[in-house]
């Protein structure tokens, strides 16, 4: 490892089958900046269910593997990651913030608007939960709505209307025990959603309003970006975990047996072939029924999209998105999800593609490596809040809000 390291990014996807770590750098004389993707690990983890640490040791051991892989190949000593938070726990709120503008000639300024934040932030929560993230959709000044940035108006009331995630707070803590045994600094904690839009969202789409479901192993993200801001996040306990298990009751069969057919055959709609299929598994073939393996994998993928369309109806945004469904994560991947999605939701739909990727890609261009790179897009765009060269992402507030509150009004102080 090299004593004077790079300026560089990290993001660490912890996901209920497997742990993804990316490395990028910048090069700051670059005249539009961006981040070259240097190094890359991944691990399998049989610690968590649900996105749920269930077994710490076993967590801290596919971190650990994910973390060595990536530093081997980036030469880069990775010391923090901005990290995503997961599970059904997860949950989000709308709130507002209303302030009086404190100077005397009435005009807005940065500490009017960090205090309009703040104060949607005083929000009767569990004593168990705590704010994640807090994200600014629109601002008043007296009245006057859908303002953006009001920093250098004049007026003499000023609101927010602010979209807040929340945590259970034992699976924060269960998230920095893990991290105190691997050494890990987590600088940042996010949602799977917001990283997957991070990382496959163009500005069209963010504008116009989309949807992007980040398809895990054991959770299904939702995050709803429109104008520019986040509008919603939700998590679905489910994902392709339970694909699998259905097939392995449906079909009789092991498990693994039922993770290969899953993998090499699942299909819906159109793409559905009569006939049998047969997987090899220590040194046997098994032989299925392709129409009865389609119709059990298509009974639980419109189950999954029954929740997601419960959930836009909830927002009000059901049929509502210009920007159409960006679908990633490993259940993606299935043959006609595509089509099936874009019926049963009334949308467009596409397969999510990572936004301009540079440097070390073989290998992660899959869909299974989308929120960690969207986590290392994060992990800069949070970091870099003070920085000159790049500003902060309009659509998403750091997480460590109230840190970054306290610094400002030091400042000033100062």
């Amino acid at each position: 490892m090299s004593d004077q390291q790079p300026l560089h990014y990290v993001g660490l996807d912890i996901g209920t089958s497997k742990v993804r770590c990316i490395v990028g750098t910048v090069d700051e004389n670059s005249p539009e900046p961006y981040i070259n993707i240097v190094g890359h690990g991944s691990a399998n983890n049989s610690g968590m269910r649900k996105g749920l640490v269930t077994h710490l040791d076993e967590v801290a051991n596919a971190v650990e593997q994910a973390i060595v892989e990536a530093e081997r190949m980036s030469g880069i000593r990775i010391t923090h990651a901005t990290v995503n938070v997961n599970g059904s726990h997860v949950s989000s709120l709308n709130s507002k913030g209303v302030v009086a503008i404190s100077s005397n000639d009435r005009e807005i300024s940065i500490s009017d608007k960090l205090r309009a934040e703040e104060a949607a932030t005083i929000v009767q929560i569990p004593q168990n939960r705590e704010i994640l993230q807090v994200f600014p959709k629109n601002y008043r000044v007296d009245g006057q709505d859908s303002i953006k940035d009001p920093v250098g108006m004049k007026g003499i009331r000023l609101e927010v209307d602010a979209h807040i995630v929340t945590a259970a707070t034992p699976n924060i803590k269960s998230l920095e025990a893990l991290f105190e045994r691997v050494n890990i600094r987590p600088a940042h904690y996010t949602v799977s959603g917001l990283a997957a839009a991070e990382a496959v969202l163009n500005r069209n789409q963010r504008e116009a309003g989309a949807l992007v479901v980040d398809m895990g192993a054991g959770t299904i993200n939702l995050a709803v970006i429109e104008d520019g801001e986040v509008q919603d996040i939700a998590v679905i306990p489910m994902g392709g975990n339970n694909i699998t298990n259905d097939l392995a009751i449906g079909l009789k069969t092991d498990l693994e047996i039922a993770e290969l057919v899953k993998i090499d055959y699942a299909r819906l709609g159109d793409k559905v072939k009569a006939g049998d299929v047969a997987v090899d598994h220590d040194g046997k073939t098994h032989v299925f029924d392709a129409e009865e393996v389609s119709m059990i994998v298509e009974a639980r993928i419109e189950e999954i999209f029954e929740f997601i369309e419960k959930e836009l109806k909830r927002i009000e945004k059901s049929k509502k998105l210009p920007g159409g469904v960006v679908l990633v994560g490993g259940s993606a991947n299935i043959p006609g999800i595509e089509a099936f999605a874009k019926q049963y939701l009334g949308l467009s739909c596409k397969i999510g593609k990572l936004n301009d990727s540079r440097g070390i890609t073989e290998g992660i261009e899959t869909l299974d490596y989308v929120t960690s790179i969207g986590l290392m897009n994060l992990d800069m765009l949070f970091g870099s809040q003070s920085s000159s060269s790049y500003g902060p992402s309009k659509s998403f507030m750091p997480i460590d809000l109230f840190d970054y509150i306290t610094n400002v009004f030091k400042k000033i102080k100062k």
